[in-house]
């Protein structure tokens, strides 16, 4: 397989610390639904850095009754979901970047971010938003994730995503049937472009940080007799001498847990979709053996009125007596098996130490054995 970068006009991303806190703030205040936004910064040399960001106004759904309190949260995160495409949003995305400009600090835009849970990001709003970018806004544009439920287990999660150009192609025709997807060779997997990600401190910043650990002296301070002295810093903590007996907990992580459940969920929406499938498959092939008997009658017909030099009948009267039924979009499909393959990583990620300690104890679990 080809490299998906090497036909891609960014080839890393730089974010910097602050645009990631502010990142991290807005999805963690309005948690359960998504958080979208604005990226702004410039493109040097291939490496898309992004040096600031702003959130889009949040937009309430209508109010609804006690008994429709699920509908309602999945109305909210559709329309936060679908914001960064809105009217309203993209004026006030031009507004803000008018006025940044006006302050003389990085006014390009160069994408938007959205919040997660569980890495369920791989939707048609997703895609809808990407392509939005990449068409209308600037081709040099990228998607941030920030995975809150990842992030809580105390592991940033953030990645960077485009679409690929195949799929740029393909989703302008919007012909997602099994046909052209056969001719073009098309797969789930050349939907998203993931982008390498580095995150950014200034090195005013990166100064501060080395001075957090240590208080102000209250005595003279101690020169360094010598150049190697310097390398020995007398406030950097030592590791504990007694065990981490955390290690050696067996309960399985709740993370882990739901990730299995949601790719359970995903695998089983995939096998409906193709069940559907094979019910237009069965409803064509219906239809097409009714077609073929019709003809078959017809130039029999027609055979027999030529013997008596009778006018013939039209032998293509069958597109207007019968409807072929159309082929649903494959496209639900292809990102529902890009969802379950994001959802096979992230288990593959969590299971190494989990089997680790059930190999360890399974003596004591299964003594018969």
């Amino acid at each position: 397989m080809a490299d998906p970068l090497k036909n891609s006009p960014i080839k890393a991303v730089q974010v910097e610390a602050l645009v990631l806190l502010k990142i991290i703030k807005h999805s963690s205040t309005t948690f359960p639904t998504p958080a979208t936004g604005s990226l702004v910064g410039m493109d040097v040399n291939g490496t898309l850095e992004i040096t600031n960001t702003f959130s889009f106004p949040a937009i309430d759904a209508p109010a609804q009754d006690n008994n429709n309190n699920n509908n309602h949260q999945d109305n909210t995160s559709s329309l936060a979901a679908a914001a960064p495409r809105a009217k309203a949003n993209v004026a006030y995305q031009n507004e803000m970047i008018k006025f940044l400009r006006e302050v003389n600090v990085d006014a390009n835009n160069v994408g938007w971010y959205m919040s997660t849970n569980m890495g369920n990001f791989i939707n048609l709003n997703t895609i809808e938003n990407q392509f939005f970018y990449q068409k209308e806004m600037n081709e040099r544009t990228v998607a941030l994730i920030h995975d809150v439920g990842r992030s809580s287990q105390g592991a940033l999660s953030l990645r960077a995503f485009r679409l690929s150009p195949a799929f740029m192609a393909a989703y302008k025709e919007s012909k997602f049937t099994t046909e052209n997807l056969q001719k073009s060779g098309f797969r789930y997997q050349d939907i998203l472009v993931e982008l390498p990600l580095v995150i950014h401190n200034s090195h005013l910043l990166t100064s501060y940080l080395h001075q957090l650990p240590s208080s102000i002296p209250k005595e003279e301070l101690d020169f360094p007799p010598n150049i190697a002295a310097l390398q020995v810093d007398p406030n950097t903590p030592h590791p504990p001498l007694f065990p981490n007996y955390d290690s050696l907990d067996l309960s399985i992580d709740p993370y882990l847990e739901k990730t299995c459940s949601l790719l359970l969920e995903s695998i089983d929406n995939h096998h409906t979709e193709l069940n559907n499938h094979q019910y237009y498959q069965r409803s064509l092939a219906r239809e097409q053996a009714k077609i073929t008997a019709w003809q078959q009658k017809r130039k029999a017909e027609n055979a027999a009125r030529a013997a008596s030099k009778q006018t013939l009948l039209p032998e293509d009267e069958w597109q207007r007596l019968f409807k072929l039924p159309q082929e649903h979009s494959r496209l639900e499909v292809l990102l529902n098996s890009r969802q379950v393959e994001q959802y096979a990583r992230q288990v593959d990620g969590f299971t190494a130490s989990v089997s680790s300690k059930m190999f360890a104890v399974k003596s004591n679990l299964l003594p018969g054995e």
